[in-house]
């Protein structure tokens, strides 16, 4: 089955991700030479595999598979932050140029963690039970944020955008990443095991938003959590792998922290049988955080520049990523590939 088909010419992109009109619009309007092929799966694009230079997805779909009936594949734009589905080793020995879309999460996933830590502090969720019981309970114990501390595992971008916020609420952020520099919006900023420790036992609340990577997996066992404050709140945004999920469980039940809410998680859907659904200190949503209204927008901005450097040979790429260690990084000031 084809495609919808945007332009002629020399220029094959591929696309699984399900593009608006107004934005297949603005591509022809731009690059009229280029053909833009939109699929809803993958599996019905391979009549275009032999000819695309481009490819665009959401990058759970581009198996290694895949790559290898692309022979002219040369870039594919990611509508994500997450590669750790695709095959990068693969594109990496192809020298296949990789850009997500990094930088586009950092207001609505902020905004998620915030609301789940308010959620907690102000016992919202005790108060909805109340208000189904038609039980007016003004014993309910709640709290707030304003001198309480923040621990956040991931300085980039959705992290620097949470410590905005929870600054503005009055709280002390503290921030942890891999190298150890500082990062706009932390008052301090911890690296390494001892460091990591060292946050988990200061917070009152620690949000995680590292990026997946081998060096992330496993981040959060049941040692870190056993360091935490009992009544300490996890928010958890970034992939299931980071936290151990069975530490996890037992750390609720059992009351080495006070709570958590769960977006990510190692298998889903989130199986009916698993033990989060029925914790009443565990807030579970189905992997929403990043979404928005205006995600579209500004990945479509990222793939139209990243097209205008490709087609042009002129600027330089946004959001390269490094296929050696599964995420984006800046090397000699400029956003490149290396």
């Amino acid at each position: 089955m084809a495609g919808s088909e945007v332009g002629r010419a020399d220029l094959v992109v591929g696309c699984t991700v399900p593009l608006k009109a107004h934005y297949l619009k603005r591509v022809q309007e731009r690059f009229p030479e280029v053909r833009l092929e939109v699929f809803p799966d993958i599996r019905e694009a391979e009549a275009v595999f032999g000819r695309a230079e481009v490819w665009v997805t959401y990058g759970m779909d581009l198996t290694e598979e895949c790559v290898a009936r692309m022979p002219a594949l040369r870039w594919v734009q990611v509508f994500a932050a997450g590669v750790d589905r695709m095959p990068l080793q693969e594109l990496a020995r192809r020298g296949v140029v990789v850009t997500n879309a990094r930088g586009i999460h950092g207001s609505q996933m902020a905004e998620h963690a915030l609301g789940a830590m308010i959620m907690h502090s102000r016992r919202f969720l005790a108060f909805a039970g109340r208000q189904a019981e038609r039980v007016w309970d003004r014993g309910i114990r709640v709290d707030e944020l304003e001198g309480k501390v923040l621990g956040v595992l991931g300085t980039g971008a959705v992290g620097r955008a949470l410590a905005v916020r929870a600054r503005a609420m009055g709280m002390e952020v503290w921030g942890y990443n891999r190298s150890g520099r500082a990062a706009e919006g932390f008052g301090r900023i911890f690296s390494d095991r001892r460091g990591l420790e060292e946050l988990l036992a200061g917070a009152d609340y620690v949000a995680v938003v590292v990026p997946y990577t081998p060096e992330t997996r496993g981040l959060l066992g049941e040692s870190e959590l056993r360091r935490m404050k009992p009544t300490a709140f996890l928010v958890h945004l970034a992939r299931g792998g980071v936290v151990d999920e069975r530490a996890l469980v037992r750390a609720l039940r059992e009351g080495w922290i006070a709570g958590a809410a769960v977006d990510v998680f190692e298998e889903e859907p989130l199986p009916p049988d698993h033990p989060f659904w029925g914790m009443d200190n565990c807030f579970v949503t189905p992997h929403v955080s990043g979404m928005s209204p205006k995600y579209s927008e500004r990945a479509m901005e990222i793939f139209l520049h990243n097209l205008e450097v490709y087609r042009s040979g002129r600027g330089e790429w946004l959001n390269v990523v490094d296929l050696e260690k599964g995420y984006w990084s800046v090397k000699g000031g400029g956003r490149r590939w290396y």
